[in-house]
């Protein structure tokens, strides 16, 4: 009889986690070198967005929240990248201490947690990717940092709590590999099919051998150079496309703005982003569109007075994303050649 009721009691939970499990509309996977979403060819199509959790206007209302993602959607953006460490004390907007995801000991905090969810569901219900950046490099080089047991428990819970959704991916890190591959490992034990990835280090570092073959998909920072980086990068990606037959984003190219923190040290031209975008299309990756507008706080001239990084307020940025608008458009050619995406 004993023995009955643990069974029953398996079979419960197991029902339980299945269905939590299987929450949500939008179902992210990789075949070969692409991305899927329910099962058809997801073009996927980033923008920088790391402020996300902890920008007010954003997050008013899940109505609200759900029009901002269907501009996005509108515009060709179907993934957002959003950061859980955004504490440094770099002046950025919507950040600073506190504005993080974790407690010191790597238990999540409560209100940023539930406000992650809804961003998830949300992006859920409009066929939204998030790209969730665990830790930040910007943060650790401010000795803004978990111990390693401590950074466990995060992940461990970070990866239990998002387990019903499947238009989330776990990056790892931003511009760092410490511990990455453990750290990928212990997700995935927790979580066998989510997504995983890493962002190993500065432009133009495209990871260790070791780590781009644990991880689902490559997302280094490539070449920024700024002579020439739209023909360089893609020239990256289509290596490790080659060499690891997985597919591969251009996560953080270069961008106009300050070179305060990696930025160009020259003048820049919305051209040099369609062309990137494009020639990174060429070769069977997919880009992710990395600029100014959260870096040098509110009430500068680079920055949205929303903090939200869509158009109508750049004529830089509008020219960029009236290109991924049209994003079909020149993908019919490139795919007409061969290239899948």
């Amino acid at each position: 009889m004993q023995t009955l009721r643990i069974l029953c009691l398996c079979s419960l939970l197991m029902a339980s986690f299945e269905a939590s499990y299987s929450q949500g509309k939008s179902l992210l996977e990789i075949q070969d070198t692409r991305f899927l979403m329910n099962g058809k060819p997801f073009p996927f199509t980033g923008i920088s967005f790391f402020n996300a959790i902890y920008n007010e206007e954003f997050n008013q209302t899940s109505a609200g929240r759900r029009e901002y993602l269907a501009k996005f959607n509108a515009y060709g953006v179907n993934v957002l990248r959003v950061w859980c460490q955004w504490d440094n004390a770099r002046g950025f907007i919507d950040g600073g201490s506190g504005q993080t995801m974790y407690m010191p000991d790597g238990s999540l905090k409560r209100n940023h947690l539930l406000r992650l969810k809804e961003i998830v569901q949300d992006a859920d219900e409009t066929g939204t990717v998030i790209l969730l950046v665990l830790f930040s490099r910007e943060s650790w080089n401010e000795n803004i940092r978990l111990d390693d047991q401590s950074s466990e428990r995060a992940v461990g819970e970070l990866t239990k709590e998002l387990s019903p959704y499947r238009n989330v991916i776990f990056q790892i890190w931003n511009e760092f590999d410490y511990r990455a591959v453990p750290y990928a490992k212990l997700i995935k034990q927790i979580d066998p099919a989510r997504i995983v990835t890493n962002s190993p280090g500065y432009s133009g570092f495209l990871g260790t051998l070791e780590e781009n073959r644990v991880m689902d998909y490559l997302s280094p920072h490539t070449s920024r150079e700024d002579d020439r980086n739209w023909e360089i990068a893609p020239m990256e990606i289509r290596y490790l496309l080659t060499k690891f037959q997985k597919p591969v984003v251009d996560d953080e190219p270069a961008r106009r703005g300050t070179p305060k923190f990696g930025g160009p040290k020259n003048p820049t031209s919305p051209t040099d982003h369609v062309l990137r975008i494009y020639n990174v299309w060429k070769v069977g990756g997919y880009p992710v569109y990395h600029h100014d507008m959260f870096q040098t706080g509110y009430g500068t001239d680079p920055v949205p007075p929303n903090g939200i990084p869509l158009p109508g307020f750049s004529a830089y940025h509008d020219v960029v994303f009236e290109f991924l608008k049209n994003r079909d458009r020149y993908l019919s050619a490139i795919e007409a050649s061969g290239i899948k995406l």
